[in-house]
């Protein structure tokens, strides 16, 4: 087993909910005249926020289907959740697991664990949406009917609202530097697919829907964090979170993916001149 660690891709930006966002948090005390699906909050601030969890988790599976229609991947593992059953795709040994589209980034805990190459932080709310959802989210009131007898079930859905935007960020370990493009491929064409889908619950009823802004994405080889060498910008705009994002000009997904593919074999150069650097 080699491991290496040539440096780090950081991606920093903006997520905004285009269409109001839920993503449940679990219900610990039953109230009188309650919401039935809150939102989950910050435990300090009570203020919503994207769990990186669940970014990671709605990327993973999108590339899992893809790899699965493409070239056979197999759902081989399974969770409970909730009362449901999630089946998902593991990769049993580390050699499997670095020859894998999916595991390779995502990680994988089979026999011998893969640690995923990419971390992905919980997104908070900009300043800007602070301010904007000041006064509370939004309460969706929905109702489903019996298609015999008519009895209704109303119910009360906390979203997020459209127009509210967070903070992200997403590290990627370059471990490897002839897998490097095909990682980053996988990665931003994971956060392309989710544009087309939807994060969170009930995105079949048109919640969820949400745009990527990018405003950095820095390569930084493990020498810069030694002696202080200034890494390498592909994306640097300069962007005040107090302010909407639509007027600030961040490279939307497509321009932030051209970008960053036409930075390949100089990002390669980069972190090749670690001793040792495999091209």
């Amino acid at each position: 087993m080699d491991r290496k660690l040539y440096g780090k891709i950081i991606f920093r930006g903006v997520i905004k909910a285009l269409t109001g966002l839920h993503i449940g948090a679990s219900k610990e005390t039953l109230e009188i005249g309650g919401l039935d699906s809150p939102v989950v909050k910050h435990p300090i601030t009570r203020e919503p926020y994207i769990p990186g969890s669940s970014l990671k988790g709605k990327l993973r599976s999108l590339i899992e289907m893809k790899e699965h229609t493409e070239n056979g991947l197999e759902f081989n593992s399974e969770m409970k959740v909730g009362g449901n059953t999630i089946r998902f795709h593991v990769c049993e040994t580390y050699e499997d697991a670095l020859h894998c589209n999916v595991c390779r980034v995502f990680g994988s805990s089979g026999t011998t664990n893969f640690p995923a190459r990419i971390k992905v932080r919980d997104a908070e709310l900009t300043d800007f949406s602070r301010n904007f959802i000041s006064d509370g989210l939004e309460i969706k009131f929905e109702n489903s009917l019996d298609r015999i007898t008519s009895a209704s079930n109303p119910r009360q859905i906390e979203r997020v609202p459209a127009g509210t935007e967070f903070e992200f960020e997403i590290i990627y370990n370059v471990e490897n530097l002839k897998q490097l493009k095909n990682d980053l491929i996988n990665i931003l064409s994971a956060m392309e697919l989710l544009e087309d889908d939807a994060l969170g619950g009930h995105g079949s009823r048109g919640y969820g829907r949400v745009k990527f802004y990018f405003a950095e994405i820095t390569a930084k080889p493990v020498e810069a964090y030694f002696n202080g060498e200034k890494p390498k910008e592909i994306v640097k705009i300069e962007w005040n979170p107090e302010k909407r994002t639509d007027d600030q000009g961040l490279k939307d997904l497509k321009e932030a993916k051209k970008a960053l593919l036409q930075s390949v074999q100089e990002l390669r150069n980069v972190f090749a001149e670690i001793e040792g650097g495999d091209m």
